[in-house]
């Protein structure tokens, strides 16, 4: 097997079990891997690390998989990683209330680079790592064995893949193609997601906790939910009995996949109104036009895809939340995330403290919210703590 030799004093993270190798820890390889070659990562005194990923266009040289240099990288290893993922979540999926949700969560699962994501009786993956694209026809079979699904949908067209010299990938693995507009549920809503279409993996899960929190302060109150995608806060909140929800969206697929939504759960028409705009010109607009509301929701996209990102983000996060804040009444509640990686908590809270006093508004953190249990983060790779909230009273 190719063996990565690392510099002297670069093995300290992959004895901590961090599953990334930089390019700048590497002395010297030993042999020529392909990209998504599995070879053997060793100190530099020659003292074996760990077996991983190899990619020589990747800043990320190594994508570590196993600590363990007797264990063999072979077909019943994935099958046992893939079987492990799913069996945690077991308990998450329950009949009847929820069919969605992450079965494999890349880095957390020990399975860099690879995601997928169950809804109803059809699965949603997405490649990301040269690695795990050398293995699709395995891995397609071991999720066939194990789940039975209607049909396999690759959603491989992240940006990411340009990281690890993929080219995006869409369509049909195998089965079925999902219909148009495929109905799960989730907390015992109904929603018709749409897979092919859809952003990322067709729907949003790691919000599914989030949502019913947020939910038990919407009742009797005037809710608006920003970057509202295919509606998941403002299904909740009309759930929990809000008298009304505006529901505000750039995408004119994502309204139409919440006009969907509330059909199929019989709420009200006259509790709800969807507004297709930029978020931010339309905050201004209600500004402007002197617009208060209880309850206000800010899920914006990621701003920061990287760290050299950071500082224009921290900019976008403050203007956007200064601007929800001027439209809420005293007393009202916020509900902000950032689904940035590179923005820690602890950064998104001075954020959110700059925002205030621009604002001129005072601020209680009441909840802190996070990406939910098949969300998983490892102890040994912190930057899969992707998803961030503060549900805050604005005074």
């Amino acid at each position: 097997m190719i063996e990565l030799v690392l510099k002297k004093g670069k093995e300290k993270a992959a004895w901590q079990k961090h599953p990334w190798i930089f390019s700048g820890a590497v002395d010297k390889i030993k042999g020529k891997p392909e990209n998504g070659e599995v070879v053997k990562v060793l100190a530099a005194d020659q003292s074996f690390l760990a077996y991983g990923y190899y990619n020589g266009q990747s800043r990320v040289a190594a994508r570590l998989l196993e600590w363990d240099e007797n264990t063999v990288i072979d077909r019943s290893w994935y099958a046992a990683r893939i079987k492990a993922a799913i069996a945690s979540r077991a308990h998450v999926l329950q009949p009847g209330k929820t069919d969605t949700c992450r079965l494999i969560f890349s880095e957390a699962d020990y399975l860099p680079g690879l995601i997928v994501d169950q809804y109803a009786n059809f699965l949603s993956l997405q490649i990301l790592s040269a690695g795990m694209e050398n293995i699709k026809s395995d891995l397609i079979d071991i999720l066939r064995e194990e789940l039975n699904p209607a049909g396999i949908f690759d959603k491989s067209d992240a940006s990411a893949r340009t990281h690890e010299s993929l080219e995006p990938a869409q369509g049909l693995l195998w089965g079925e193609n999902p219909p148009e507009f495929l109905a799960v549920k989730e907390n015992g809503i109904t929603y018709h997601i749409n897979i092919a279409d859809g952003q990322k993996s067709g729907f949003y899960c790691d919000q599914r906790d989030n949502r019913e929190i947020l939910a038990a302060y919407t009742k009797d109150k005037e809710v608006l939910d920003c970057f509202c995608y295919s509606g998941g806060f403002t299904l909740n909140s009309l759930k929990m009995g809000a008298t009304h929800v505006t529901s505000v969206d750039s995408s004119a697929l994502a309204i139409e996949t919440l006009a969907h939504n509330l059909e199929l759960n019989g709420f009200a028409k006259e509790k709800q109104s969807s507004i297709q705009s930029d978020v931010n010109k339309q905050l201004r607009v209600f500004r402007d036009e002197g617009r208060k509301f209880d309850v206000l929701v800010l899920d914006p996209p990621k701003y920061a895809p990287s760290r050299s990102a950071l500082d224009r983000a921290a900019r976008a996060y403050k203007d956007l939340n200064r601007l929800g804040m001027s439209l809420l009444k005293s007393g009202g509640i916020l509900a902000t995330f950032s689904c940035s990686g590179a923005v820690d908590l602890e950064t998104f809270k001075q954020i959110i403290a700059w925002a205030a006093l621009d604002a001129g508004r005072e601020v209680q953190i009441i909840k802190q919210f996070h990406q939910p249990e098949d969300h998983p983060v490892r102890i040994s790779f912190s930057e899969g703590e992707y998803l961030k909230g503060l549900l805050l009273r604005v005074l």
